[in-house]
């Protein structure tokens, strides 16, 4: 578990008070290995379920520090430096609770796994709607749900897309929240995917490492680039299920924006359905994916409290099952016929 560090420099407040109300408790942070650069990009990084404002907000407060000195964001950091933090707690839109349906794997005290449907967001964000899984988290957990992690996105401490289904850990409280995001910035949450790809596949199994970036042009996407962070996804073929599309199951190792879909449509075998990676629907006429086709099947975590690995696992909801039967059917048909 993430430990606190009394010895935070006191900070000059640069953000008016109006803007934000109270600080969270002292955290710190070592930074991973395979993680360097420029100290707001690095705890961004680290701290996957806090937005970059509210990172940034913690430098222009004077709230991050190493070695008992202060911290510019432009600062260098380096694997092995343990940066000492406080987040911003904004309260001004606070979010309500919506009694939405969820499908929960498992709850106790401090954590909760949820098996997202597809068309889900996470966490509320730009253009979304109040139909999002921390508007159900909120009411499914009650007040003091709101009050773990960060205010935008309470418990939240990683994410699936809107189209991908699958498990998903949440936070339920502050103690579990600060295991987790080191959990996640460590790399030892243990991470396994369903995936349908495209393209002859010539070997059973495999991995990329491809270091992953923002797209310098269309900003909403990722790409492979020099100056990307590292990734790596394994992958090995359950079944060829048709003639140039399989079945894999995907281990990924890092957690990077689209990190499945971005090494596979960079290698050539883009997923059934993701267009924005590269699947062309006029190289399939016969393939009708419903979404892009990415399943989260497992997810293993140390459980915060207990010390205990705790693993969890969801079957691949109806569309994705269904899919691969269809395929699977008309190649039969076409070996028949």
């Amino acid at each position: 578990m993430a430990t606190l560090n009394p010895g935070l420099p006191k900070a000059r407040a640069f953000l008016p008070m109006s803007l934000v109300e109270t600080w969270s408790k002292e955290q710190s942070l070592a930074v991973p290995e395979d993680l360097s650069g420029r100290a707001d990009k690095v705890l961004s990084e680290m701290v996957s379920g806090s937005s970059r404002t509210r990172i940034q907000q913690s430098f222009d407060a004077g709230r991050v520090s190493r070695d008992g000195q202060l911290l510019a964001k432009r600062e260098s950091v380096k694997p092995g430096d343990v940066l000492c933090f406080q987040l911003a707690e904004r309260r001004q839109s606070r979010l309500e609770g919506v009694n939405l349906p969820l499908d929960i794997l498992h709850e106790d005290e401090d954590v909760l796994f949820v098996n997202k449907a597809s068309g889900m967001v996470v966490h509320p964000g730009s253009g979304t709607g109040e139909d999002t899984l921390v508007h159900a988290l909120l009411h499914h957990c009650g007040n003091s749900f709101s009050q773990v992690g960060s205010a935008e996105r309470p418990g939240i401490v990683h994410r699936l897309d809107k189209g991908t289904t699958g498990v998903l850990v949440v936070a339920k409280t502050q103690e579990a929240y600060l295991s987790l995001v080191e959990q996640f910035s460590n790399r030892t949450v243990q991470k396994a995917y369903l995936a349908v790809v495209t393209g002859n596949l010539r070997f059973p199994s495999g991995s990329w490492s491809g270091p992953i970036g923002r797209h310098p042009v269309h900003r909403q996407r990722m790409t492979i680039t020099p100056r990307g962070k590292p990734a790596l996804t394994e992958w090995e073929v359950i079944e060829r299920i048709a003639h140039k599309v399989s079945l894999l199951r995907c281990a990924i190792h890092t957690g990077r924006t689209h990190q499945i879909r971005v090494h596979f449509g960079n290698s050539g075998f883009p997923l059934a359905g993701d267009e924005i990676y590269g699947y062309k629907p006029g190289k399939f006429p016969n393939l009708h994916p419903p979404r892009v086709m990415l399943h989260a099947e497992r997810l293993g975590i140390i459980h915060p409290l207990t010390g205990q690995e705790l693993q969890l696992e969801a079957a691949p909801p109806e569309d994705f099952s269904s899919f691969v039967s269809e395929v699977a059917e008309q190649r039969r048909k076409e070996t028949e016929s």
